[in-house]
């Protein structure tokens, strides 16, 4: 019986191996102490390597870890030994390209700190419980701005959904009145 690919876990860190954002989704690591070991070998292993142009993969630790670097943030995705690294490298991908459409271009750490709520919600786009549930960064992208999106905004900055979703809102309370 073939399972889907499963996500083991999401990493972002910063050039110097802290966490920016991440995202467990297995009981390998069973405590932050181990997670944050984890953070800290993966990161040594790869930072020599030159992965500023295309994703790179490694095996480590009998996972599959495939990573990208961009200006101060090292992006990982980690899945278990027998994964298929292009379906990692899919998810690697959309989250690093959805990251950059939320940041408008700007993928550094300074912006991703300010923009934290956006990637972690971009987190729980991509991945849900380590199953795979998009990987088209526009998508993932939209749906994040959908949810920041706050129903103050004027009209003319919402979907049609969300416009909806206010005007009932607004009807409803004028009929409690």
């Amino acid at each position: 019986m073939e399972l889907c690919p499963l996500v083991k876990n999401i990493l972002l860190l910063d050039s110097e191996g802290k966490r920016i954002a991440v995202k467990y989704y297995s009981d390998d690591w069973p405590t932050n102490a181990a997670k944050e070991a984890f953070e800290k070998a993966v990161f040594a292993k790869t930072q020599k390597t030159n992965a500023r142009t295309d994703a790179e993969i490694t095996m480590f630790d009998n996972y599959v870890v495939v990573y990208k670097f961009v200006q101060d943030l090292h992006f990982f995705v980690t899945g278990g030994e027998n994964e298929n690294e292009i379906i990692l490298a899919a998810v690697l991908q959309g989250f690093y390209d959805a990251v950059g459409l939320l940041l408008r271009g700007t993928v550094d750490k300074k912006e991703a700190l300010e923009n934290l709520d956006l990637i972690l919600l971009c987190l729980d786009e991509i991945v849900d419980g380590g199953i795979i549930l998009e990987t088209d960064a526009n998508v993932i992208a939209g749906k994040v701005a959908s949810h920041s999106m706050d129903a103050g905004a004027p009209l003319s900055e919402q979907t049609i959904t969300q416009a909806l979703a206010t005007a009932r809102e607004h009807l409803t309370r004028s009929l409690l009145k």
